[in-house]
C-alpha cells in the first residue's frame, strides 16, 4: 500500500514571531510511518513541525501552518490508498496576522478568532474508494465525540485517544469502525501500537485497495 500519514502540530502566527500551536510531539504519526515502512509499503509523511527527524526512506514534505498541510494533502492524497490523520491541526486560527512584532502596550490585547480549514473533512470529501483513519483526542464525552468526528468527516475509522497522549511515549486507543464498534485496542508504546495498527491495516484495510 501506499500511505499517506499527517503527523505533529500546526502553527497559527498571530504576528511575524508569535503563534498559536499545541504540544503534540508527532511521536504517534512518526511510529506510524516507521512501521509502515518495516512492513513493506510506501510511506508519504506531511508533518508539522517537530523535533524528530523523518524515518528513512519515506517520502517527506515539511509543513507549518493548517492551510500547507491542506495543500500537501490535497495534492498527495489522490495518489494514496488511504491516509492516517494523526497531525494536531489547529482548529482555530486569528482572524488577522499583524505584520512585524505586536508591542507591549501595558493593556490588555484582544484575539479574534476563527475555524480553520478542516484537513480531514477536505480528504472525506476526496474519498472516492480510498480508505481514511482519523485521529480523535476527546477529554469528555470521549466515544460520542470520536463517532461524530468519523462520520462527519466521512472516515473508516477512527482512533480514540485522550490528552495524557500528548508527547508522551505510551498510549492508550480504541480503534471505532462507523458503526460505533470498537474494532481494536492496544496499550503500550506508542511505537508498538503503530505496528499493530499497521497490522490490522493490512488485513482490514488492503481488502479495500
Amino acid at each position: 500500500m501506499r500511505i499517506l500519514v499527517t503527523a505533529g502540530p500546526t502553527r497559527e502566527y498571530i504576528d511575524d514571531v508569535r503563534y498559536i500551536s499545541n504540544a503534540s510531539s508527532g511521536r504517534m504519526g512518526y511510529a506510524i510511518v516507521q512501521a509502515i515502512l518495516h512492513a513493506g509499503h510506501e510511506a508519504i509523511l506531511v508533518s508539522g513541525p517537530v523535533s524528530m527527524t523523518p524515518p528513512v526512506g519515506c517520502e517527506y514534505h515539511a509543513v507549518e501552518s493548517t492551510e500547507q498541510m491542506m495543500q500537501a494533502c490535497q495534492a498527495l492524497f489522490p495518489n494514496c490508498d488511504g491516509v492516517i490523520a494523526a497531525a494536531a491541526v489547529c482548529d482555530y486560527q486569528p482572524k488577522s496576522r499583524v505584520s512585524g512584532k505586536i508591542s507591549k502596550t501595558g493593556t490588555a490585547i484582544t484575539l479574534e478568532m476563527i475555524e480553520t480549514d478542516d484537513v480531514l473533512a477536505a480528504l472525506g470529501k476526496m474519498k472516492d474508494g480510498h480508505w481514511i483513519l482519523g485521529f480523535a483526542l476527546e477529554a469528555q464525552n470521549e466515544r460520542e465525540n470520536a463517532l461524530q468526528k468519523l462520520r462527519r468527516k466521512n472516515c473508516n475509522w477512527i482512533v480514540l485517544n485522550r490528552p495524557e497522549a500528548i508527547a508522551a511515549e505510551n498510549n492508550t486507543v480504541e480503534l471505532l469502525d462507523d458503526s460505533g464498534k470498537t474494532v481494536a485496542h492496544w496499550t503500550g508504546l506508542k511505537t508498538k501500537i503503530a505496528e499493530d495498527l499497521v497490522a490490522w491495516l493490512e488485513e482490514n484495510a488492503g481488502q479495500m485497495t
